[in-house]
């Protein structure tokens, strides 16, 4: 119940904030936080979803909605560039035309099939974040498994490296709670091995994780193709998409550039821009940065909210991204959001 409460409270604030932050953006308020433009992170686009237990909608937005994320920026002056000219951009003189930057994480085949429609309408260009062990079916998502099959039980337990967890799964609410609490068992303990618990048991209830992913994300045919249209480009995202701060030297460099690898065998150009997993604390630190840099990186970018000043690229491997979140959206939030308040609020 306690933990309902605050699920409900943190909602409601944010809410709060998204408004106050849009009726401030309205009356001038916010002039000096927009900085020079912002960078948004998207997962999924598609169709709503009818399903009552979306654990992971908060990683999904309509197209609709990034159609109309598009017009309301659009229509505040924003110009819409790719990721690599984030720095040229920051480097020109104070007045310029602000400027707006889409990233899709993971390589979702719906950023093709529902995505792609929208920025081709406005000639929008984005980038993708390519994970190597997803493309390729060698990796997981947990976040999808555990998903599935929560879905599907009314009783879960599993044995986790941070220890054993069984819950009940009867209802709505109690799902939404055993996700909460395995995705905290999940990070709190050894990340790999815990996956593989998790695929273990998933598979022993009839569910195949390795067909999840299969399912969801482009293949390296279908990145290919993807990646002929001029309006897309591809950056590295790793290839297990753990947490990269727990992970040693040469595990962390086999990651950044075995992904960066494979993307270069997609397009013929190694990338010069990475996505950390997760974004933050689990994987974007100043030794993480220090790394991707030295596996030739020029832009990485993090999920910590902000938006962008020549000041930012003072730490170029550190960028902050802006969520188009699933659970708000409104376009006034996208105006709400590249004022720059909502980051301010939350620190960052």
């Amino acid at each position: 119940m306690a933990g309902r409460f605050k699920q409900a409270l943190k909602r409601a604030s944010i809410t709060a904030g998204l408004e106050f932050s849009f009726l401030l953006s309205r009356l001038g308020a916010t002039r000096g936080l927009e900085g020079r433009g912002v960078i948004f992170t998207l997962h999924h686009v598609h169709p709503e979803k009818s399903e009552a237990f979306q654990p992971n909608r908060h990683l999904s937005i309509t197209p609709d909605f990034l159609d109309a994320a598009i017009r309301i920026l659009a229509r505040r002056g924003y110009r819409f560039i790719g990721l690599d000219e984030v720095p040229a951009a920051l480097a020109e003189p104070d007045g310029a035309q602000p400027f707006a930057v889409f990233t899709l994480d993971d390589g979702f085949r719906d950023n093709r099939d529902h995505a792609l429609p929208v920025f081709e309408r406005h000639g929008v260009p984005f980038t993708i974040f390519v994970c190597k062990g997803l493309s390729e079916r060698s990796h997981t998502m947990w976040w999808d498994t555990l998903g599935a099959l929560i879905a599907a039980r009314p009783r879960v337990a599993l044995c986790l490296p941070a220890g054993r967890i069984d819950l009940d799964c009867n209802s709505l609410k109690a799902k939404t709670a055993a996700f909460d609490a395995v995705a905290r068992m999940l990070m709190a303990g050894d990340e790999a091995k815990g996956v593989a618990q998790l695929d273990a048991a998933a598979n022993a209830a009839g569910i195949n994780p390795h067909a999840l992913v299969s399912e969801a994300v482009m293949d390296r045919e279908e990145l290919t193709a993807l990646g002929r249209n001029t309006l897309v480009s591809y950056g590295a995202h790793t290839v297990s998409h753990r947490g990269l701060a727990d992970l040693n030297d040469d595990d962390l460099l086999r990651e950044y550039n075995d992904s960066a690898e494979y993307v270069a065998g997609i397009t013929g150009t190694r990338p010069v821009t990475f996505a950390y997993p997760y974004g933050d604390a689990r994987s974007a630190t100043l030794r993480t940065a220090g790394y991707a840099d030295w596996a030739g990186f020029k832009l990485s970018v993090t999920t910590r909210p902000g938006t962008l000043t020549p000041a930012a690229m003072a730490s170029p491997q550190l960028l902050p991204r802006i969520s188009l979140n699933g659970l708000y959206q409104k376009s006034r939030y996208v105006e709400a959001l590249a004022s720059g308040l909502p980051s301010k609020l939350v620190g960052g």
